[in-house]
């Protein structure tokens, strides 16, 4: 059997996402072990199952032999190095899941001089532009949808347990 092109990019998305899952695993490991406190873990297995759930839609939808939408793929490629540069700019505090270091500051660095959510942010235009990419305009919509209504529950979560911090550079 042979990969077509929306086939090769769900499986080069979910070889990313699973790296991302060991990095984010590793870090949590260290955060927890400084005392760091995880906020929202009840809704964190419905943010994995809605991405698992989007590639599997995907692979199911889109044959095989579809030709992707350049647009809307390089407007997802463009998005890797962003996402990139947030877990750069997080450090060991990026993690999939909400976790808080008791005390610590917040990090201004990188995107998140001008941002509070920019991986939110990317991770909102991002969903519907894999989709979209793989000419699935209702799976864009489905799972957007859903996204930003999981994104906006993360993000209280996330601004409640962080409060009013100090800013670190």
């Amino acid at each position: 059997m042979s990969l077509g092109p929306v086939h090769f990019l769900l499986l080069v998305v979910a070889a990313q996402r699973l790296a991302e899952l060991a990095w984010s695993r590793r870090n949590e490991r260290r955060l927890r072990a400084r005392g760091a406190v995880e906020h929202g873990a009840r809704y964190y297995p419905a943010i994995v199952i809605l991405h698992l759930l989007l590639l599997v839609a995907l692979t199911l939808a889109a044959p095989p032999d579809r030709p992707l939408s350049f647009p809307w793929l390089m407007m997802w490629a463009i998005l890797q190095p962003l996402r990139l540069w947030v877990i750069a700019s997080l450090g060991e505090r990026w993690t999939t899941r909400v976790l808080v270091l008791p005390g610590a500051p917040l990090v201004r660095r990188g995107p998140y001089r001008w941002l509070r959510h920019p991986n939110y942010l990317i991770v909102a235009i991002e969903v519907p532009a894999l989709a979209l990419a793989c000419g699935e305009p209702l799976v864009a919509l489905v799972f957007g949808l859903a996204n930003l209504a999981l994104l906006a529950l993360r993000i209280r979560v996330e601004d409640r347990a962080l409060g009013r911090r100090r800013s670190v550079s």
